[in-house]
């Protein structure tokens, strides 16, 4: 029985040690870089439809932030989106939810120019593989058939 025990202590110390380092370097890791640097909000308006935009940019270049978007006939959708700047384009995943009931939960791809302090939300053709949407290699993003643009505003708190 001591033999036992003491195996089963040999064992569970090395696990438990390796599993708190895990954590320490993860921790030290986010404290050392990644700090938000900006904070910004934007509406859209296109006829009666509308949309806010609040996104924050880390010290590593990640954007993050929350999107809404109120279609007058539809339903709204709001989610989170999550990405980077490539040179003047913001690419994001949009995570939303459609409906109130039993909600059902979508992942798009958007594409935003920035131009002139505004963001221009992009059309262009979205292929799904392996259960995840993206732009199609080679096919262009046009800014020009975009319903908004997303114009600076401030951010309520």
């Amino acid at each position: 029985m001591k033999k036992t025990i003491l195996y089963l202590a040999c064992v569970a110390v090395p696990l438990v040690y390796s599993c708190t380092q895990g954590n320490n370097s993860e921790k030290s890791a986010a404290a050392k870089g990644d700090t938000t640097v900006s904070s910004e909000c934007y509406g859209a308006i296109d006829a009666l439809d509308t949309a806010d935009l609040h996104l924050n940019t880390s010290s590593l270049g990640k954007v993050t932030g929350d999107l809404s978007i109120n279609f007058h006939e539809k339903g709204d959708n709001i989610g989170k989106v999550a990405g980077s700047f490539k040179g003047d384009t913001l690419f994001v995943d949009f995570t939303f939810k459609i409906g109130n009931d039993n909600p059902t939960i979508y992942k798009n791809p958007l594409a935003f120019l920035k131009k002139d302090g505004k963001l221009i939300l992009g059309v262009g053709q979205i292929e799904t593989s392996v259960g995840r949407s993206y732009f199609v290699k080679g096919k262009p993003i046009s800014f020009d058939k975009g319903r908004f643009t997303f114009v600076p505003k401030d951010c309520k708190k």
